[in-house]
């Protein structure tokens, strides 16, 4: 059978075999199902982006799934260390979503990585 090759189609593989080889990586502690991970991933981006999400923008999510199932996946991934909620200064009412410490350095290993895939190999 014929191998049908393109640098997209390679940059999607060496990306499929990085996603593999940090999942077999990542600690127990930090696993997270799809869902899980889309919903970090959405408040880091807001958080990056210098619009903190509230507690109440997450489980509005809807397209994530009910704001009962957000609000428990809220709640595992802040026993996780994954997120932690703030108060802003002067209102107790909103919480907000902020990534720890702990998710900045996945984040911040998982950019490392991505970045040595992005190299082109050497001919």
């Amino acid at each position: 059978m014929k191998k049908i090759r393109s640098p997209l189609a390679e940059a999607y593989f060496r990306f499929a075999q990085l996603a593999k080889t940090l999942q077999a990586e990542t600690p127990a502690a930090l696993l997270m199902d799809a869902n899980e991970r889309a919903l970090l991933d959405a408040v880091a981006l807001c958080w990056f982006e210098g619009h903190p999400m509230t507690v109440r923008e997450a489980i509005a999510m809807d397209h994530l799934g009910s704001p009962a199932t957000l609000h428990k996946r809220i709640t595992r991934l802040r026993q996780k260390d994954m997120l932690v909620a703030q108060n802003q200064e002067g209102d107790r009412r909103a919480k907000y979503l902020i990534p720890s410490d702990k998710t900045l350095k996945l984040f911040s290993a998982l950019g490392g990585h991505m970045h040595s895939v992005h190299q082109p190999a050497a001919a």
